[in-house]
C-alpha cells in the first residue's frame, strides 16, 4: 500500500501528530498522487510484488489511462485514503514517516500494531538530522584522499558567526531538519541581522545549525542505499540537477553505468566504488534500526587541486525523486534510450496543461513491448486545474 507525503521533511521536522502542512504541499501530494504506481512493489531483493495498491482518491481521467495502458496497467491500482483500514494485509509504505501521518492513519481506523512506534519514529527523526550528515563528510575525509567539503554542527552562535568570519567567499547554512532544498540560507557576503535572527530561532527550535563554504559545483548526483535487517543493499545511481536556492528539479534517466561513464571524466571510477563501499559500512553502523531507502547527495567539485568529490552533502531516510527516477528507467525506458524524468509547477491556469498538449504533439510518445523508446509521457493526471506535474521526455540513441 503506497502512499505519497511529499510533506513529509516538514512534518517529521515539526514532529506533532497535529501539524498541518503548507497549501503548496497539499496541492503537490494530491495532484501527485498517483506517483507510486511507477516504483511501488520493489522489496527489498529487487523483485516486483503484483499484489500492491496506491492511495489516491477519485478516478483517473481517460487521456491519462490511454497515455500509459501500453506500459502499465493501472485500472486496479488505486483506493482512497478512508479505505486503508480494508487492506490490512497489506504493508503500508509512505514517502516518509513521521508523527501526523501516524495518527491520521490510526484515525481511519488502521491498527497501531502495523505503524511504526513513536520511539521508532523519535528515532527516525534522530536519524534525519543533517548532524549525521556533517558527522560521516569528517569521517570520509579522513579516509583518504579524492574527497573534498567542510561542514560543520553549531549549537552556538557566537561560535558561528566567528567560523562565517573566518573563511572567506560564500557560505550556506542549513536546518538540521528541513525539507529536501529547503531550510537553507546563503551567506554572500557577510551576515545581516535578519539571518542572526534565523540562526537564533533555528538553534532554539533544533538544537544547532549546519554551516559550509559553497564550493564550486560541476554535478550533483547521489548514491541510493536499502537498508533491512542490519543489512546495506546499494540500489543505483541518480544523477540530478538543482536550482541555485537548493531546490529539487530534476533527474537524469541514465542506466548506472552511463552514470558512471559520465562521472569518469571528472574522477575516477574506482574512487566512486571505494565511496560506495565505505557508505555501506557507515550507513550499517550508524543506523542499525532504520529499514527503507537512503539517499547520499553528494557533488563533483572544482578545486584548485582538480576535480574531487563531496561525498555527503545530506542523507534523505526516505524514498526520494533520484530513486523514482532509477527504477522507472530500470522498469520502462528501452535499453539504449536516455532521456528526463521532471517534477514540475506551473502557477498560470491552465498552464500545465497546456505544456502537456504541447508536448505530447511535439513529442509523441513510442512504445515497444513496454518499454518506452522516445517521447513524452506525463507520470501524474493532468487537467485544467493542475499545477503539479511529474513527467518523462526520453530520446532513443541510434
Amino acid at each position: 500500500m503506497y502512499l505519497f507525503n511529499p510533506e513529509n521533511d516538514l512534518a517529521l521536522a515539526n514532529f506533532t501528530p497535529n501539524y498541518t502542512p503548507p497549501a503548496s504541499a497539499i496541492r503537490m501530494a494530491e495532484e501527485l498522487a498517483v506517483l507510486p504506481i511507477w516504483y511501488g512493489g520493489e522489496d527489498v531483493t529487487g523483485k516486483n510484488n503484483c499484489d500492491t495498491k496506491v492511495v489516491a482518491g477519485g478516478e483517473l481521467n481517460r487521456s491519462f489511462l490511454e497515455a500509459v495502458k501500453k506500459i502499465l496497467p493501472v485500472e486496479a491500482s488505486l483506493v482512497s485514503f478512508s479505505d486503508i483500514a480494508l487492506y490490512p494485509h497489506l504493508k503500508i509504505v509512505p514517502w516518509g514517516w513521521n508523527p501526523a501521518l501516524r495518527r491520521k492513519l490510526i484515525s481511519e481506523g488502521v491498527s497501531q500494531g502495523l505503524l511504526p512506534s513513536p520511539e521508532e519514529l523519535a528515532c527516525l527523526r534522530k536519524y534525519s538530522n543533517r548532524q549525521c550528515a556533517v558527522e560521516i563528510l569528517q569521517e570520509l575525509r579522513a579516509e583518504g584522499e579524492g574527497f573534498c567539503g567542510e561542514s560543520h554542527f553549531f549549537t552556538d552562535t557566537e561560535e558561528l558567526y566567528i567560523w562565517l568570519e573566518s573563511l572567506s567567499g560564500n557560505k550556506v547554512l542549513k536546518m538540521p531538519l528541513s525539507g529536501s532544498g529547503k531550510g537553507l540560507i546563503w551567506i554572500l557576503e557577510g551576515i545581516t541581522d535578519k539571518q542572526r535572527d534565523w540562526c537564533r530561532r533555528v538553534i532554539q527550535e533544533q538544537g544547532g545549525v549546519v554551516a559550509e563554504p559553497v564550493l564550486a559545483k560541476v554535478q550533483d548526483f547521489a548514491m541510493e542505499f536499502y537498508l533491512h535487517e542490519g543489512t546495506v543493499r546499494f540500489a543505483g545511481y541518480s544523477m540530478f540537477s538543482a536550482a541555485s536556492s537548493g531546490a529539487y528539479m530534476g533527474n537524469e534517466l541514465l542506466s548506472d553505468t552511463r552514470i558512471e561513464e559520465k562521472l569518469s571524466k571528472f574522477v575516477s571510477v574506482e574512487l566512486l566504488r571505494r565511496l560506495r563501499n565505505l557508505l555501506v559500512k557507515k550507513l550499517l553502523s550508524r543506523f542499525p534500526l532504520y529499514t527503507g531507502y537512503a539517499g547520499v547527495d553528494m557533488m563533483v567539485c572544482e578545486t584548485p587541486g582538480g576535480y574531487c568529490l563531496q561525498p555527503c552533502v545530506e542523507i534523505n531516510m526516505r524514498m526520494n525523486m533520484g530513486m523514482v527516477a532509477h527504477i522507472f528507467h530500470n522498469r520502462y525506458i528501452y535499453p539504449d534510450a536516455e532521456g528526463q524524468f521532471v517534477v514540475d509547477y506551473f502557477k498560470k491556469p491552465e498552464g500545465a496543461l497546456s505544456f502537456h498538449e504541447k508536448m505530447q504533439r511535439e513529442s509523441p510518445l513510442k512504445v515497444e513491448n513496454g518499454k518506452i523508446l522516445s517521447g513524452y509521457l506525463s507520470l501524474t493526471p493532468v487537467t485544467k486545474t493542475t499545477g503539479y506535474i511529474a513527467y518523462v521526455s526520453v530520446l532513443r540513441n541510434y
